[in-house]
């Protein structure tokens, strides 16, 4: 795995590498579906950041360049840049599609993880 260029304090996973790194992994991990071209992606970055940080201890946060990876973007039906989907386990426990603020997107984490 290597650090995103994307997101500080995340790690990016690839085709190859995302079954191991994200549906093998026990816990929660958020993986950011994104494209470089994409101006909310870039928005959405530094909330992810300080999501990555700050919730360290309970959820790892991924990020996947659609436009390296297209395997995975479409084995999960992406459409649209950014998608977050939030795994447990390695089950898929939601899927949120646009940018976010960061109270908005805790909140959404939240709530998935408490139901």
């Amino acid at each position: 795995m290597t650090p995103s260029p994307a997101i500080a304090h995340t790690v990016a996973v690839t085709d190859e590498s995302f079954d191991r790194d994200v549906l093998d992994s026990p816990g929660v991990v958020l993986v950011d579906f994104w494209a470089p071209r994409c101006p909310s992606c870039k928005m959405l970055a530094p909330v992810l950041a300080e999501v990555a940080r700050e919730r360290a201890d309970t959820v790892t946060v991924r990020t996947l360049d659609t436009d390296e990876n297209p395997l995975t973007t479409r084995d999960f039906q992406i459409m649209a840049a950014p998608t977050l989907l939030l795994f447990r386990d390695g089950r898929l426990l939601r899927t949120l599609v646009g940018a976010r603020s960061k109270a908005r997107l805790l909140a959404e984490l939240d709530d998935a993880l408490h139901r």
